[in-house]
């Protein structure tokens, strides 16, 4: 379909599936992320910090799992609340538990948005697809492949430059003021120091370019057995 004769609908669409498609890429990664796996791959790999309050690898692993299991399961925040140190004592002090309990309502629109995109992209690919033929889809995945790694490039050149500035951007957009700051003797410091979120961070970046180089790969394996 030429480019001068298609409906205004149609560019919109095309460029709606574009823009969506890093944020479902990017919110892919970060649901692979969010699981027991990457938590003892980033433990264990070279220079992770110890704990200078006491916490072993073996805590880590006993404790780390079950606040992400919060994060992704139906309970209340009585889940981590009713957890106790071998001596009795809670694992999460209050603050931390409230901390914990607005992180997992982030987490749930988060993972609403990637379910509803996922179901929006396949929608308007089909519709493009129907539309306009095969060749105008892959054309426009190829597109959103591109967008996105522009978009990562440069998101991990700012994590290189100035992950301090990304880390705490990110907490104010999402978290109310004051809401997010800890002691270095808190739990979830320990068992989530900030090289945890240096190596979560980047892995999501370098994972989502690793999503929209496949990506791209097929759309263009497809478009030249289309052309």
């Amino acid at each position: 379909m030429d480019a001068t004769s298609q409906p205004g609908w149609l560019t919109a669409a095309r460029v709606f599936l574009q823009v969506l498609i890093p944020v479902i890429l990017v919110l892919t990664s970060v649901r692979l992320m969010m699981t027991s796996t990457f938590v003892r791959f980033n433990y264990a790999l070279p220079g992770f910090p110890r704990d200078l309050y006491g916490f072993t690898q073996a805590d880590r692993l006993r404790h780390a799992p079950i606040a992400l299991e919060y994060l992704l399961n139906d309970a209340e925040i009585e889940f981590l609340g009713d957890q106790q140190f071998d001596d009795g004592t809670p694992v999460y002090n209050l603050r931390e538990l409230g901390h914990m309990a607005d992180v997992k309502q982030v987490t749930r629109a988060a993972l609403n948005l990637w379910r509803i995109g996922l179901v929006t992209a396949l929608a308007t690919s089909v519709l493009l697809w129907r539309v306009a033929g095969s060749q105008y889809i892959w054309e426009t995945l190829q597109g959103g492949a591109k967008l996105t790694a522009l978009v990562m490039v440069i998101l991990l050149i700012g994590l290189i430059v100035a992950f301090s500035v990304l880390f705490v951007g990110f907490h104010e957009v999402f978290f109310d003021p004051n809401t997010w700051t800890f002691l270095f003797s808190d739990t979830l410091i320990r068992l989530f120091p900030v090289r945890f979120w240096q190596v979560a961070f980047g892995t999501v970046g370098v994972a989502t370019l690793v999503q929209a180089g496949l990506l791209y790969m097929i759309s263009r394996l497809l478009l030249s057995r289309t052309g």
